[in-house]
Formats: structure tokens, C-alpha cells, sequence
């Protein structure tokens, strides 16, 4: 049985100053083991970022978070998606982040929030869901101007 994830690209990256690396070489692995091409690009800038999924065209983007920073780098990543002709691509975010705090980056445009400790299984679950909502919207070089 083929599943939403195989087959699909993801890209994976760091946010601002975040050391923090297992949490996101697990969520990439994981990718892996459930059939998607993983791109992990570890520490960027927004606009680095931009630039990669550009030319990667990833379906997924994840996105670490765990130096208190989230309120500002993913608003800014997404600012800056948007610049590049990329603002309707699914986004999602790990890390340490409060309720309140995801719930503001939810109403931004992120697709998911997870945070530290969410497990694997539902989590993949939640990732497969928010792939097949995206596809079902279209490619994104469907979107990008020609």
C-alpha cells in the first residue's frame, strides 16, 4: 500500500541559532522510513530557505524550533516563501512552543505544529494528512510563475 508520504519530497531545516539537531535528523529519518525524499539542510536563513524549496519543490517543509525564536523565523520564512512566488506550500514546525504560541503560527498559515516529544506515529500520521490536503490543492509548480 502506497501511502501519501512515499514518493513526495520534504525539505528539513533549522531555524536562527538552534543547536538543537536530533530532533530534526529523527523527524527526517522518519520521512525517510515512510518513503519520502528528504532534503536536510540543518542550519538557514529564511531566505536560504526560500531559495531551496525554489529549486528542490518539496510538497513539505519542516521546520525546527527550539530557541524561542519561532514567533519571529517562521513568519519570517514564510514572508519570505511568499516572496519567491512559494506561499502555498504546507509548513509545519517541531520544537519547544507553547500553546498560545502555536496557535498564532496555525493562524499564520503553518500546517502543523508538533511540539518536543510529539510521538512518531501520530505524528507521521498528521503528515501524511496535511501532504494529501496540499496535493489535493495542487503541485507547487503549478503555482510558480512561468
Amino acid at each position: 500500500m502506497v501511502t501519501p508520504l512515499e514518493g513526495r519530497k520534504a525539505v528539513i531545516a533549522k531555524l536562527g541559532m538552534d543547536a538543537h539537531w536530533r530532533g530534526a535528523i529523527v523527524i527526517a529519518n522518519a520521512l525517510r522510513d515512510a518513503g519520502m525524499e528528504v532534503v536536510y539542510l540543518g542550519h538557514v536563513t529564511p531566505a536560504e530557505l526560500a531559495v531551496v524549496v525554489v529549486q528542490e519543490d518539496p510538497i513539505l517543509i519542516g521546520l525546527s524550533a527550539l530557541s524561542g525564536n519561532h514567533l519571529t523565523e517562521v513568519p519570517a520564512v514564510l514572508d519570505a516563501l511568499a516572496s519567491h512566488g512559494v506561499g502555498d506550500i504546507a509548513v509545519v514546525v517541531g520544537g519547544a512552543i507553547p500553546d498560545p504560541d502555536a496557535a498564532s503560527l496555525l493562524e499564520r498559515g503553518v500546517a502543523g505544529v508538533f511540539p518536543t516529544g510529539s510521538a512518531l506515529g501520530p505524528l507521521l500520521d498528521d503528515l501524511a494528512r496535511i501532504v494529501s490536503e496540499r496535493e489535493a490543492r495542487g503541485s507547487l509548480a503549478d503555482e510558480l510563475p512561468r
